[in-house]
């Protein structure tokens, strides 16, 4: 197995920020490396081990949709090798997991599209007919596929803060109706494009977030990462059936096993620290997510 990057440690870049998975550096004024480690959160806490490969493997994902998609949205790719604005003793930490983009306006709102009812948007149907603000159709199961997809935005949320979910009203107030309108158009654009591709690889697209920012220009344009298993709920097509959560290639396991995990005696309680990962859960948590990339690249 890999050796597994918890925290990058490039010293010749100023360090931006370091989010739940990617460390952000600065490279001049106009561009940012984004360093995707092998970290892994779940319940917006980050754990203490890492998923060895993981970085790799989501940065290796997210260039192939920004590719698959570059007809539909522009995004924050330079096109140039994040190798060559580190050191050579810099590299191994770089190689594989980097991506060196423009920097960015970004818009505080996370643009999330659902396809298929899971999840908090499950919770909140069950509720009152309605995700969001969406009001949806009586009688919708756990699971269900909705009739049409549904744009349900949030707000970007601090490391170990929880997003908040938003009307689209509120986010209209927030970047003014004219931008929302656009990225609600873009965002379910986006979805129905690579959703469509998914399927043809035996994965159902359940439901997404896109993260976007404005260029020099403003231009509306994708950023952070795209439709891999960290932003995304990705089900196998053969195992799908409405009523029942369908096995997945995401987090939900992790998510299924902290829901049972212990601290001192008593069930972990969603606040940091995490309880410690076993061995067998961090083996098949790094499994999920390489079948992911493989049934959607043939990697």
């Amino acid at each position: 197995m890999t050796s597994a990057l918890h925290t990058s440690a490039i010293t010749s870049l100023p360090l931006l920020a370091r989010g739940k998975v990617r460390d952000n550096y600065a490279v001049g004024n106009d561009r940012i490396l984004m360093v995707a480690s092998d970290r892994i959160s779940a319940f917006d806490v980050i754990m203490g081990e890492p998923i060895p490969g993981k970085g790799a493997l989501l940065t290796k994902m997210a260039l192939f949709w920004f590719d698959l998609l570059k007809d539909v949205a522009p995004n924050h790719l330079t096109g140039e090798d994040p190798l060559s604005v580190v050191t050579p003793a810099e590299r191994p930490q770089v190689e594989g997991r980097a991506m060196l983009v423009k920097k960015l306006k970004p818009l505080p709102v996370e643009a999330v599209v659902r396809g298929y009812l899971a999840g908090s948007g499950w919770k909140e149907y069950q509720d009152n007919g309605e995700v969001c603000g969406v009001k949806l159709p009586a009688g919708l199961k756990n699971a269900s596929k909705l009739p049409e997809p549904i744009f349900t935005p949030a707000t970007k949320a601090e490391v170990g803060e929880h997003d908040e979910n938003i009307s689209f009203e509120k986010m209209s107030e927030i970047i003014g109706a004219e931008m929302a309108e656009k990225v609600r158009a873009l965002a379910l654009k986006l979805y129905k494009t690579a959703a469509d591709y998914a399927l043809t690889k035996g994965i159902i697209i359940a439901d997404t977030k896109f993260e976007f920012g404005l260029d020099e220009n403003g231009t509306l344009t994708v950023m952070d990462e795209v439709l891999t298993p960290d932003s995304s709920r990705f089900w196998p097509a053969e195992g799908y059936v409405e009523g029942r959560n369908p096995p997945s290639f995401d987090k939900q396991f992790l998510r299924d096993w902290l829901e049972q995990a212990t601290v001192n005696g008593q069930l972990w309680d969603k606040t940091a620290p995490s309880p410690a990962l076993p061995q067998d859960v961090i083996e098949k948590t790094a499994a999920k997510y390489q079948e992911a990339l493989t049934r959607l690249m043939g990697a």
